[in-house]
């Protein structure tokens, strides 16, 4: 009788996004001098090169993490800061034509130090270098050693150059760069203010090099996106109001769409902001503002419920639009539930209330914008007047989104085509895909309904893969239908590596940036930064309704 194979207590593999959260510890452990990474730029980092991201796992705890991405040798190789070259720590710089591997996370546990770690994700580093075909490794290397070397009265340096030569000679001890250079990278240069937050190096870093031997630099070959196909199927629904006897009518309502996009086999179906406000049909008595909204409120769990219980059924993803929920702080948000055919339900709450939202409804905003995986890679939700904000779709992009849903409720068309033409601005600037959905007739009695214009699509960025006017489909104007396409999210992939303008790619980080509360991002993290009092705003023009995005 042979013996059972005995566990292995080291495990080595790529990173996933449910490592994310044991990853922000490690790295708080490991490096308690320096800010702590949010967990939205984790799993930006993951979801933009899961390849190049490693964990190492010791009798079942994380107690190592690299990350790393492909650069074009003019990025990798010129001058930058750790800012620049990972787009604020996301990651989000990644090119996958690029011909060398940039690392820009190296950590491991304290407590386990002295077990070669280190030296093992690094072999992981090469040998992904070497399978890919790149021309090597190159990362900013920490000088921990340095501020204290340049206050010594003996063996002091008195520049970042001469402390690296004295730590190449031997005569200064640097536990980071020794290890460094004992495992074949070469230093090239000194960065500057490559990471402000260091102090030990004194913002320092050193240029460590890493050459594949099996590479000729002479003939380097071209890398190339293949242009493959990743389809995924769309359907968005331009939803009737209509009045609705009770609870179960109205669901019956949005099963049918459900059905129907299930029938296609589309991928996901996305309904509008505030579709559930047809509830309000079946009272007896025309509801106040905030009576209506606390009466919505309290529908939350069995619309979550049966939203989840459909996707589960149809297997379909479902953008559950958006729905007043009474948050525990006792605030009411607006809040997109999406419920996931893996039966997981996630919740992406509105920032921006419009004027309309906050003073007729006290609604309030949220305080966090997060891409939501997916089994078709992250996605992420802007509700209505969200798209109009641009700093919040290009978080979710470089958290990995490829796919932003858009659930909007518009009373006019001039409301409308802001949605839309933020929409489309967003679709081209952060090169995704952008899909709309909104709400069209009236209620009598239902003062939240008087009026709807919408015209739902799938935008696209504007270059050779996608649409001629970047419209991937179109609905008819305020007319009660489904519309589905497929989308390729691979064509993203090549416009950003290869297409005729690169946004994603030619951001000017040394210039500027976005600076992002570290709470937000964080999604253990209780709701509530609170709020801004909104008492006292003044009045909008207009009637009950949201206010046009």
């Amino acid at each position: 009788m042979t013996e059972p194979r005995p566990k292995a207590r080291l495990e080595i593999r790529q990173a996933k996004l449910k490592d994310v959260r044991a990853i922000g510890d490690l790295v708080r452990r490991a490096y308690a001098d320096l800010p702590a990474y949010t967990q939205g730029e984790i799993r930006g980092q993951i979801n933009n090169y899961a390849d190049g991201c490693f964990i190492a796992k010791l009798d079942g705890k994380l107690v190592g993490y690299c990350a790393s991405m492909r650069l074009d040798e003019n990025v990798a190789l010129g001058d930058h800061t750790w800012d620049e070259v990972t787009g604020n720590g996301f990651g989000s710089r990644h090119d996958p034509t690029g011909d060398w591997l940039y690392g820009y996370e190296m950590c491991v546990d304290p407590g386990v130090r002295g077990t070669r770690l280190g030296r093992r994700l690094y072999e992981e580093r090469r040998a992904l270098a070497e399978r890919l075909d790149l021309k090597g490794i190159v990362f900013g290397g920490r000088m921990p050693g340095l501020a204290k070397a340049m206050r010594r009265k003996t063996n002091r340096a008195e520049t970042p150059e001469e402390y690296l030569q004295k730590v190449i000679d031997t005569k200064i001890h640097d536990p980071v760069l020794r290890f460094q250079l004992a495992n074949g990278f070469e230093p090239h240069g000194i960065l500057a203010d490559y990471l402000p937050e260091d102090k030990q190096s004194k913002a320092y870093a050193v240029r460590m090099i890493w050459r594949n031997p099996y590479v000729d630099v002479d003939s380097p070959p071209k890398h190339r996106l293949p242009r493959d196909v990743e389809s995924v199927r769309i359907a968005t629904c331009q939803l009737q109001a209509r009045a609705v006897a009770d609870f179960d009518e109205f669901m019956k309502q949005v099963e049918y769409f459900v059905d129907v996009a299930a029938d296609y086999e589309s991928d996901f179906i996305v309904f509008p902001e505030l579709f559930t406000l047809m509830l309000l049909s079946a009272e007896e008595e025309e509801q106040s503002p905030l009576e209506s909204i606390e009466l919505l409120s309290k529908y939350t769990p069995r619309i979550r419920k049966r939203l989840s219980e459909m996707a589960l059924s149809y297997n379909i993803n479902i953008i559950g639009g958006s729905h007043p929920t009474r948050m525990p702080d006792g605030d009411i948000h607006n809040v997109a539930y999406v419920c996931l055919r893996d039966g997981s339900i996630h919740a992406q709450e509105k920032i921006h209330p419009t004027p309309n939202e906050a003073y007729w409804w006290n609604i309030k905003g949220g305080d966090s914008i997060d891409a939501i995986p997916t089994d078709c890679g992250p996605i992420g939700v802007l509700i209505c007047y969200d798209s109009e904000f641009p700093e919040l779709a290009r978080r979710l992009v470089d958290e990995g989104a490829r796919i932003i849903f858009v659930p909007f409720c518009t009373d006019s068309r001039q409301g409308y085509m802001r949605v839309r033409y933020c929409a489309q601005a967003r679709a081209i600037e952060n090169q995704c895909y952008v899909v709309m959905s909104g709400n069209v007739g009236n209620l009598p009695n239902v003062a939240n309904m008087d009026i709807q214009y919408a015209q739902s699509c799938i935008l696209t960025p504007c270059d050779f893969p996608f649409a001629r006017d970047g419209i991937a489909a179109e609905a008819s104007e305020n007319v009660e239908t489904l519309t589905i396409s497929d989308v390729n999210l691979a064509d993203l992939s090549w416009a950003r590596a290869e297409g005729t303008v690169q946004n994603l790619h030619d951001r000017r980080f040394d210039l500027y940036r976005i600076e992002w509360d570290k709470r937000v991002g964080n999604i253990s993290d209780p709701l509530g930064l609170p709020a801004d009092d909104q008492d006292g705003a003044a009045r909008p023009i207009g009637p009950h309704s949201p206010g046009g995005g």
